[in-house]
C-alpha cells in the first residue's frame, strides 16, 4: 500500500516563499510521474507542476516562480514556491503514478497567502 504524505503548507504573506515536500511510503516506488496539483475553493483541481522522467512541466500561472524537484530513489517530490500571491491560496496535493496506470494522491496540505 503506497501512501503519499505532504508537509510544508501554511500561512505566508504575499511575496513570500514556502517549500512543500511529499514523501512516499510503501512497498516500492518506481513512479513514472510525480506532480503537485492544487484546488482552490470553488474551483477544480489543477496541475501545478510535474516531473515525468526527465520532463518537467509547469502551469503558466506558476512558471518562473515555482520549482519542482524529485528524488526518485527516495520517492520524494518537492515544490519550492516563491513570490507567492493570494491567487496561489489552495489545498496542494501530491500525486504519483506508475506505468501500469495506478495513481496515488496525498491527503493535501493547505497553503494560504495573505495580501
Amino acid at each position: 500500500q503506497v501512501q503519499l504524505v505532504e508537509s510544508g503548507g501554511g500561512l505566508v504573506q504575499a511575496g513570500g516563499s514556502l517549500r512543500l515536500s511529499c514523501a512516499a511510503s510503501g512497498i516500492m516506488f518506481n513512479f513514472n510521474t510525480m506532480a503537485w496539483y492544487r484546488q482552490a475553493p470553488g474551483k477544480q483541481r489543477e496541475l501545478v507542476a510535474q516531473i515525468s522522467g526527465s520532463t518537467i512541466t509547469y502551469s503558466e500561472d506558476v512558471k518562473g516562480r515555482f520549482i519542482i524537484s524529485r528524488d526518485s530513489a527516495k520517492g520524494t517530490v518537492n515544490l519550492q514556491m516563491n513570490s507567492l500571491a493570494p491567487e496561489d491560496t489552495a489545498v496542494y496535493y501530491c500525486y504519483a503514478d506508475r506505468r501500469t496506470g495506478r495513481r496515488y494522491w496525498g491527503q493535501g496540505t493547505q497553503v494560504t497567502v495573505s495580501s
